[in-house]
């Protein structure tokens, strides 16, 4: 297996460092491309290419460089609040640089890949679990652009034979559980590290969740360990390798936490309880999400390892041992 060799996209960010190291464990060969904008160099443990999926000439520049047995796809821009203010970005990067990457796998015959997607790709639940099955009707630009290279990748399955797995992930969260690597955007706009921070005394924590139709007013959502999430990365290449067909599939932990449950775990794990000011709502945020993670158990052999405990205590962890994050 050291002679497969793998190109990781966005593998300087943070789900993206973490499935590195996965694949290496895994016994594969990593090469990383990554813009910076979100990601970190400190994070990758892997040679480094700096460039922009919009960059026709770079991403075949890199393709020419090494022979790529399969591609993991995780770079994009992510913020559902900022896909609503400039969707154009999201559009060109998100949508134009997979296009870009696809052909670049055309080109020089590589077989498989692995997408990193998204459960806002649903929108508002009409049932719940979220299923692969549900309606795909997303609420913001960020989840139709990742919902489009879903289709491309579909389509380049039935014109090409490019084999790929879409995986749906809902909320990423929690830290390596020695507190080596964690959650580190800037800004951050997630709730547990927001929180975690906020009990740490680095920065005031401000609610965003907007009003809604929950048992306590707050937004719930399904939050999956970033260890589990990269393994399942590993398992879903390995399932191509094996003639698995293209196919979109979920990774959620099967059960949802409301915004008001989570700060006050975080309050509960830290001893600390710290002010809550209102911030603005975000905007395109569905009142309630949470997966069945049945189909990943069935194809993949994966079911989620950590529970919500253990994901804030790892995050915990990372804050505390890097208050201000990775050194770059």
């Amino acid at each position: 297996m050291s002679s497969f060799r793998v190109l990781v996209t966005g593998g300087a960010g943070y789900v993206g460092s973490f499935t590195v190291r996965a694949l290496q464990e895994a016994g594969y060969e990593v090469i990383v491309y990554d813009n910076l904008q979100q990601g970190h160099r400190a994070a990758v443990c892997a040679p480094l290419v700096v460039g922009e999926l919009v960059d026709r000439e770079a991403v075949f520049a890199c393709f020419r460089r090494w022979r790529f047995d399969a591609v993991v796809h995780l770079a994009a821009y992510t913020s559902v609040r900022e896909s609503v203010e400039n969707p154009k970005k999201y559009v060109v990067h998100n949508v134009g640089g997979s296009i870009v990457l696809l052909d670049a796998c055309l080109a020089h015959d590589v077989p498989y890949v692995v997408f990193s997607s998204t459960s806002e790709v649903y929108g508002e639940a009409r049932y719940l679990p979220l299923d692969e099955d549900h309606p795909t009707e997303p609420t913001n630009p960020y989840g139709a652009t990742k919902l489009q290279v879903e289709q491309y990748l579909r389509w380049y399955d039935a014109a090409y034979g490019l084999r790929s797995i879409s995986l749906r992930y809902f909320n990423a969260a929690g830290a390596a559980l020695d507190g080596s690597m964690g959650e580190d955007h800037r800004p951050e706009e997630h709730l547990i590290p927001n929180a975690i921070r906020g009990a740490l005394g680095l920065q005031p924590f401000r609610l965003t969740s907007a009003p809604v139709e929950t048992p306590d007013g707050t937004t719930i959502r399904d939050y999956v360990h970033v260890l589990d999430l990269a393994e399942a990365h590993v398992r879903a290449l390995e399932a191509l390798r094996r003639g698995y067909p293209t196919d979109v599939i979920n990774l959620g932990s099967g059960v949802g936490y409301s915004t008001r449950q989570i700060v006050e775990l975080v309050q509960e794990l830290t001893g600390v309880r710290f002010p809550i000011e209102r911030g603005e709502p975000r905007p395109g945020e569905p009142p309630v999400k949470y997966a069945s993670f049945a189909k990943a158990e069935r194809v993949l052999g994966w079911r989620p390892r950590y529970g919500i405990e253990e994901i804030i205590a790892s995050a915990v962890r990372w804050h505390t041992r890097f208050p201000t994050g990775y050194p770059d």
